[in-house]
């Protein structure tokens, strides 16, 4: 059985060989594992043997790239949303955005240009080949964009989209609608050209630790009007959606189904994204991706992390609709040898 075939019978809620698998792992973390003994000639994708690749066009504004200031802590610099941006060196942490490239409405309608299509969004020859040759390899391979607020925050600021909801509201809606075509058109123009993708992956953190960012109310006047006409456009090419989230969204996911949403991740333990409670609650509607708390994984008592998996991944894969992933992404105080002992738990409560 091929990834592609182990996701796509996870994803349509039937029972595969074998839980599928995939994770997101700090850079920082790889480079422990490889002092640790993870062999030089392979990543921790290919060693781990995740089965999950992401492709897609540029959907920023386009603007150039350039470094403001840098130093030996860090690098000031404005990015292809024209936001500045701080990223401090050998270690990881949240970007922290300083200025925005919009702070008006007015700025919008001069940016807005900027998001209609364009050939130069995507690299033609060499992506295709690679598209052709990780699809030939069998893996499941999905188109990767952002959309929403998580992406108007970062060229707008979250105060300033979050009072816009209230303040101005057409706005916010006029950002989504534009937003929303400039995805779909990507994606189609990439389809025609001959890429075949076997799903969707959009990121849009909605969430913190404490709940939405937002109401769902606001979700529906907002996000859903965007999320449920790309979803019927992934649907129509047969490819299953799933989004990328943060925090404890609870509240939003009755939408998120009804927009079209067919699998949810990486359902954040730490903000009480429960993986057992949500397979019981809406487990036959949305499959679920991810789950496994990062903190069990560095606990130095190896019992933690097998109680958290044996506890959740019989549940969760019952009937299909469960993809391995830690519950936000692997951080380099977790040992090569502890994950190790990660994907042996997998492996053994992952089985069919």
């Amino acid at each position: 059985m091929t990834s592609r075939d182990r996701f796509r019978l996870a994803l349509s809620h039937q029972e595969p060989d074998r839980v599928p698998i995939c994770d997101t792992v700090w850079p920082t973390t790889e480079a422990r594992w490889r002092r640790e003994g993870l062999p030089e000639d392979q990543s921790a994708f290919s060693y781990f043997g995740y089965e999950w690749i992401g492709q897609g066009a540029d959907v920023s504004f386009q603007l150039p790239e350039e470094t403001l200031e840098e130093t030996d802590a860090y690098r000031i610099f404005r990015g292809n949303y024209g936001a500045t941006t701080r990223v401090f060196k050998g270690r990881e942490s949240v970007p922290e955005l300083i200025d925005y490239a919009i702070t008006s409405r007015e700025k919008w309608e001069e940016h807005k240009p900027l998001l209609t299509w364009n050939k130069r969004r995507v690299d033609w020859e060499g992506r295709l080949a690679a598209n052709r040759s990780l699809r030939e390899q069998g893996y499941f391979v999905t188109s990767h964009t952002g959309f929403g607020y998580d992406v108007m925050q970062r060229f707008v600021g979250a105060p300033r989209v979050l009072m816009a909801m209230h303040d101005d509201p057409s706005w916010v809606k006029d950002m989504m609608d534009t937003l929303a075509e400039c995805v779909i058109r990507a994606v189609a123009e990439l389809i025609a050209y001959g890429f075949r993708f076997d799903g969707a992956f959009i990121w849009n953190d909605m969430g913190y630790k404490n709940g939405p960012f937002f109401s769902p109310d606001a979700y529906m006047e907002f996000e859903f009007p965007g999320q449920k006409r790309m979803c019927d456009f992934f649907h129509s090419h047969d490819m299953p959606v799933i989004l990328h989230t943060d925090g404890d969204i609870r509240k939003l996911i009755p939408h998120l189904i009804e927009a079209g949403i067919d699998c949810l991740q990486p359902i954040e333990a730490k903000a009480g994204m429960d993986l057992v409670e949500l397979k019981h609650d809406f487990g036959e509607k949305m499959a679920f991706m991810g789950g496994i708390n990062v903190m069990a994984m560095a606990d130095p008592d190896p019992t933690v992390i097998e109680h958290e998996i044996s506890r959740k991944l019989p549940i969760a894969k019952q009937g299909g609709g469960y993809i391995y992933h830690s519950d936000h992404s692997v951080p380099d105080n977790v040992s090569f040898e502890q994950y190790k002992h990660v994907m042996e738990l997998v492996a053994e409560y992952g089985a069919y």
